[in-house]
């Protein structure tokens, strides 16, 4: 029977195609049926689960003994004492023989009883084991859906991937060919599948809360990323609708790549600079085949969370002399390693940051590096030797005191003053930039501008830090806004700094790929974006065919205006007039 179900469009486009459903080991295990004849395979599952699970512990509790002694060994005694209960198994099987549910839900629903049993219990000693049984339920489901994951990464024929989330580790390992687009439970519009479905160019919605217990793999769905909508097992008419849509869509994205020869200039002749994000030097083609003129963000933690092992100073050194060499003679600016928070790499990342409270509040980007010495001079040191290739700029992520920028420009010349003595070359006078992405600097800016060479505005960190709002949480994505008048004022006084200061100034947030915002930004001063690559077409299109003078004006109507809602109206319908086939099908309700 059809379903539709809404959620929030991150990433435009209409997909059709049959669904893989991605579970998530730390997150609710959706409720998945399963025909008769697959019973005893998920019994088999099981059973080899439990299996690794327990060598797993067996293995942790020698390494316990010999480390920190026999007694504090006893701890996973408990853990296989559990596992070797026959009638626990039993009852996880009969669970799948009699409802006929897949293994990690009858894990999930058994162990979560159990755990609230014991949570009941009078004895505070019994009630203290509610983890060791959250422990092994995680470590169960680790090993049945670590199974999907590697399905996953071997699928024979085009998907959507429906998940709770994807991680920034996740989405690396997607085969990016085969996936033709992305919804998830969680997450916001710029959270890491609305990022990645932007630059793969296909459609995404998050926000849908419960969309992984809604479908199952092989269904038929519909992900209708204009309007933010999923239809499950759409009937034969609406399939005729969307089919129908996306071949209008095809013929409008073939429209917009005749552009790719023509300049971004508006109609009264101020030239905008357009450059792209990437991740990965292999996407460097497909941007300057969509009309980027350089790279403004290149993103180089995800080398470090695709790669098996830390890279070497020389594997960085090659892939960064790839992008120069990719980009021949066109502009590249490397963030230096955003990781932390959300992004682990755990050879890097001290256990202690794992799990901290608040880790977009923690110990991560620059602050990481500034206390991980080694691994900051071993990326600029790559970078610098890489910069008598092509034009390279360095630019520093999440600064928000003096202090430290000035202590990793101290660091970018100690590594200048050791690659000398070594008789290595690299370019003397690299310019160097700072990310704005955290109130402190968009205050500060001006002063700020007296010690770097460019700005580059990161609106992403910066709209969640400005209006407190967690950019991946699906249950407040309502209030991340870029359109909150806030922002909006940050976003005007960083521009006016650079102005002041002669510096250049970019913005390389998910903002800047939204046409419906493109107007705003150019009235407000800006005159360089960095976007993802997909978008650069209706973008340039956008510009071509609006003045200066224009812009401005909507800038000034939109400075009097109290509340995103307004700024996003007025925004959609001046956007609309130029551009209904882009902008008109769009829902911006964010």
């Amino acid at each position: 029977m059809m379903q539709i179900k809404r959620g929030i469009p991150v990433s435009p486009g209409v997909a059709i195609f049959t669904a893989f459903v991605l579970d998530a080991e730390d997150q609710p295990v959706p409720r998945r049926l399963i025909s008769l004849g697959k019973v005893d395979d998920e019994i088999v599952r099981l059973q080899k689960a439990v299996g690794d699970s327990i060598s797993e512990i067996e293995g942790l509790r020698e390494q316990t003994a010999s480390t920190l002694g026999e007694e504090l060994s006893k701890i996973f005694s408990f853990h296989v004492g559990v596992l070797a209960d026959q009638a626990l198994i039993k009852q996880i099987e009969q669970t799948i023989t009699t409802t006929r549910v897949s293994a990690e839900y009858a894990v999930y629903v058994t162990l979560r009883k159990l755990a609230s049993t014991f949570a009941a219990h009078d004895s505070q000693l019994v009630r203290k084991t509610v983890t060791d049984v959250r422990d092994l339920e995680r470590r169960i489901l680790k090993h049945l859906i670590g199974s999907n994951r590697e399905e996953l990464k071997n699928l024979r024929g085009a998907a959507i991937v429906v998940a709770h989330d994807l991680t920034p580790s996740q989405t690396v390992t997607l085969d990016k060919k085969k996936i033709k687009a992305l919804v998830t439970d969680a997450g916001g519009r710029t959270s890491h599948t609305a990022i990645l479905a932007h630059a793969l160019g296909i459609p995404a919605i998050v926000g849908l809360e419960d969309i992984t217990a809604d479908v199952s793999t092989g269904d038929t769905i519909v992900v209708d990323g204009n309007r933010g909508l999923v239809v499950i097992e759409p009937d034969a008419a609406k399939l005729m609708e969307y089919r129908a849509e996306a071949k209008k869509m095809a013929q409008q994205a073939k429209i917009l790549r005749e552009l790719h020869d023509k300049p971004a200039v508006t109609k009264d002749g101020t030239e905008i600079g357009l450059q792209a994000n990437i991740e990965f030097p292999e996407e460097i083609h497909h941007a300057l085949s969509n009309g980027a003129v350089g790279i403004g963000l290149y993103r180089t933690e995800f080398l470090y969370l695709a790669a098996e092992s830390v890279p070497t100073e020389q594997q960085q050194y090659e892939t960064y002399v790839q992008a120069i060499q990719g980009l021949e003679g066109r502009p590249l600016t490397i963030r230096t390693l955003d990781l932390g928070a959300d992004k682990v790499v755990e050879d890097l990342t001290p256990s202690s940051l794992w799990n901290e409270r608040n880790p977009f509040l923690g110990c991560r980007s620059i602050r990481l590096c500034l206390q991980n010495l080694p691994l900051f001079k071993t990326q600029l040191r790559a970078i610098l030797r890489a910069s008598v290739e092509g034009p390279v700029k360095i630019m520093f992520p999440l600064i928000s005191n003096v202090m430290e920028l000035r202590q990793a420009k101290m660091i970018l010349s100690d590594v200048k003053e050791d690659l000398e003595d070594q008789g290595i070359g690299y370019r003397e006078d690299i310019p160097v930039g700072m990310m704005i992405e955290v109130p402190s600097a968009a205050l500060q800016a001006l002063t700020f501008a007296h010690e770097v060479d460019f700005f580059s505005i990161g609106t992403n960190d910066l709209i969640q830090y400005t209006v407190a709002v967690d950019r991946g949480n699906e249950r407040i994505a309502s209030l991340y806004s870029a359109a909150h008048p806030a922002v909006i004022t940050l976003i005007k006084e960083v521009i006016r700094a650079a102005q002041r200061a002669k510096i250049d100034v970019s913005l390389c947030g998910e903002m800047a790929s939204d046409p419906e915002f493109t107007m705003l930004l150019i009235g407000l001063g800006l005159r360089n974006f960095s976007i993802t690559p997909p978008a650069l077409p209706e973008i340039k299109q956008l510009i071509r065919s609006v003045s200066v003078d224009q812009c401005r004006r909507v800038a000034r109507k939109v400075s009097g205006f109290d509340s995103n809602r307004e700024v996003l109206n007025y925004l959609k319908g001046e956007a609309g007039k130029i551009m209904p086939e882009v902008v008109g099908g769009r829902s911006i309700g964010y």
